[in-house]
């Protein structure tokens, strides 16, 4: 019976330092203002539009994973599609666009994503 008590202890303990680990980790990501909040979709949609530039390779795949990584680490989902929409609606012609194109609102956005792209181009690439 104290055999049976002491595996158990063990266990027990094993578990339970398994979950503060995993607290602490969880702790210190959102200490660090990471906030997954990119859907998996997105990312592979990135991903897969990077790597159609970059080559098909396993190289390109880490890369363009890390590019999008650090693109999310910079930019919350929300600017990433508000700058994403921006650049898709400018991109049409017309004098409907031009509002895309011309505001200051709508450049800022812009150019949050084109810094984000930067910093991971140099840090990725």
């Amino acid at each position: 019976m104290t055999r049976r008590l002491s595996a158990t202890a063990g266990w027990l303990a094993g578990v339970t330092g398994f979950s503060m680990l995993l607290a602490i980790g969880q702790a210190s990501g959102q200490d660090k203002g990471f906030i997954n909040d990119y859907p998996t979709s997105a990312r592979a949609d990135y991903v897969f539009g990077c790597m159609a530039v970059n080559g098909q390779t396993r190289d390109a795949l880490d890369r363009c994973s890390c590019s999008i990584d650090l693109i999310a680490s910079i930019l919350t989902y929300d600017e990433y599609v508000g700058a994403e929409t921006v650049l898709m609606v400018a991109q049409k012609g017309g004098e409907n666009t031009s509002i895309f194109r011309t505001s200051p609102l709508m450049r800022k956005k812009v150019d949050a994503l084109r810094r984000a792209q930067a910093e991971a181009e140099v840090r990725c690439f």
